[in-house]
């Protein structure tokens, strides 16, 4: 096993008197899509704001490629190469493919113009890369007039030209159809592809399963299920797994 991209040791947050995270311990290697599965107030979005930097944690390690880190920041997360696509994606609809890839970061050359022809190559390259093949999309296509799912291939494309060696995907087949969730699927394949990670965050076991190389499950702040795919044959084993840890109240003994 090489050095763990990310890694927490022990981690909690509360939030006055409520306890949002209980000593958490998980890691994330690369490449690999972790899938990060919890209902609403399981812990979700606290701990994806500690990974991202948004939140410290009140106890507890965070560990980058194996080195400690402290003052953790939004901005030592993207040094770190961690990027979020957040639910609603954060694009602005009326503008184009490329607008949305390099907005806050255009490439500009004498007297800041904008090099537009170069951003326009670079985000034709993010777009193919990612698994973008129909010709009928080009780098002036208007984002508003894309499918859900494709309007998170572009959401993932920015990422990646930010250099996201982890990218944090927040529910991102909330409201998609089934084909267009299949395309965000392909879309994280091909992010893996390239060597990088994706922490997918879901409330849907069976759209995590179809996508993800290994299984974390939060409920009520604490981690109470880590496995590999290959330890769960299938989607309706890890459901069941899942009752009985509900009526047990036992942690899962399944292999990490």
């Amino acid at each position: 096993m090489g050095t763990r991209l990310v890694e927490l040791k022990d981690v909690s947050k509360s939030y006055s008197k409520i306890t949002a995270l209980e000593h958490i311990s998980l890691y994330v290697d690369q490449p690999e899509v972790v899938g990060l599965i919890g209902d609403n107030g399981a812990g979700k979005s606290t701990l994806i704001k500690i990974i991202s930097g948004v939140h410290m944690p009140d106890s507890g390690e965070i560990h980058i490629r194996g080195e400690k880190v402290s003052q953790w920041s939004v901005a030592k997360a993207r040094e770190a190469g961690i990027e979020t696509v957040y639910q609603d994606r954060a694009l602005a609809e009326q503008q184009t493919i490329t607008r949305n890839i390099f907005m806050g970061r255009e490439r500009t050359g004498f007297l800041g113009t904008i090099k537009q022809k170069e951003q326009d190559i670079e985000a034709e390259r993010l777009m193919r890369t990612i698994g973008f093949t129909s010709k009928v999309f080009s780098p002036d296509s208007v984002v508003g007039m894309l499918s859900g799912g494709e309007r998170q291939g572009v959401a993932i494309a920015r990422a990646l030209y930010f250099k996201a060696a982890l990218l944090i995907l927040d529910e991102p087949t909330t409201a998609l159809s089934l084909t267009e969730s299949e395309k965000v699927f392909g879309f994280i394949r091909a992010v893996k592809d390239q060597g990088s990670s994706c922490i997918f965050i879901s409330h849907n076991i069976y759209h995590t399963y179809d996508v993800a190389d290994r299984f974390v499950i939060l409920d009520r702040g604490t981690v109470i299920m880590q496995t590999d795919k290959k330890d769960v044959p299938s989607a309706d084993v890890l459901v069941k797994d899942l009752q009985v840890i509900a009526r047990t109240g036992a942690v899962s003994a399944r292999p990490a």
